[in-house]
């Protein structure tokens, strides 16, 4: 049988209707693009970009578009980088980072850079070496989370142009090298020295002050003391003086042979037996004492 004749008779048997469908089954998987969730597909047209595919059911124009990338759009994470850096008061440090980042545009990151995870890794060792430049060693140490906000902000102005988003940056780790860490222990030892001895001082300082409070208030305690009795032993001496002023020379005569008779009454309220011996001009005065107390009653 010659070609012609089973062309014919294919054709005349209803066998173009099942080429027919074979050719529209073809035309439809060929035009018909399913792209995941996690992904978004380049499309090119000849070799020119035509579109990027988002998730879900897409069209293209078969036998003339083709996917030429398939793109994860999933965050993802660079390898733990570790760079030198010297900061301000020429100090070397060693940083460890680590770098978050997601494609949001494909077409960028497809047609602009070949290697993006090491382009990134490159970006982000030179902008650290740039900010620790700018920073001592403590601010390094004190203000990590400052540190990290700049380099997200400076990796950020970088990458737009390939199409990515930089989600999270981290600076894991700060190492010194041997001899920087035993200076710093020595000057951490001799400062927690100096703050010992400065308290040391202050609580020294400030119990003389607390003694010498004391003893002030010991002096004023005593001071006022002796002012109430000068206080009283005045006041006495006004009502004496009031006495004698109102009373004339016989008030005065009275208190001295009342003090005379105290006297005399003290001298015999001896334990023992005492023998007194007086003058004569001595018992007169009593003698005139009693008769004073006496005349008083």
């Amino acid at each position: 049988m010659d070609i012609e004749s089973f062309v014919t008779g294919f054709v005349s048997n209803g066998g173009w209707l099942l080429l027919l469908f074979v050719l529209l089954v073809v035309v439809v998987l060929a035009s018909v693009r399913i792209v995941p969730q996690s992904q978004k597909y380049v499309v090119e047209r000849f070799g020119k970009l035509r579109s990027v595919l988002g998730p879900g059911i897409n069209l293209i124009m078969p036998f003339f578009d083709r996917v030429a990338h398939k793109i994860s759009i999933l965050e993802r994470q660079l390898p733990t980088n570790s760079q030198d850096a010297i900061t301000s008061d020429n100090v070397l440090v060693q940083v460890e980072t680590s770098v978050f980042y997601r494609i949001i545009e494909p077409e960028k990151t497809v047609y602009r850079i070949r290697d993006i995870d090491a382009a990134i890794a490159t970006t982000v060792a030179g902008i650290v070496r740039s900010e620790i430049g700018t920073l001592e060693l403590d601010e390094v140490q004190s203000n990590r989370a400052q540190l990290i906000t700049r380099i997200q902000g400076a990796l950020e102005k970088v990458v737009d142009d390939w199409g990515i988003e930089v989600t999270r940056a981290e600076i894991l780790d700060v190492n010194l090298d041997e001899a920087t860490r035993a200076a710093m222990l020595q000057q951490l030892n001799a400062e927690r020295a100096r703050r010992a001895q400065v308290t040391e001082a202050e609580g020294s300082k400030r119990a003389v002050e607390l003694n010498a409070d004391a003893e002030l208030y010991a002096a004023e305690q005593t001071a006022k003391a002796r002012r109430i009795a000068a206080d009283a032993e005045a006041y006495a001496t006004g009502v004496v003086a009031q006495a004698i002023a109102e009373n004339g020379l016989e008030a005065a005569q009275y208190q001295v042979a009342l003090k005379q008779v105290e006297a005399l009454t003290a001298v015999g309220s001896g334990d023992g037996k005492q023998t007194i011996l007086l003058p004569a001009h001595a018992l007169e005065a009593f003698g005139d004492a009693f008769g004073l107390l006496k005349g008083r009653k």
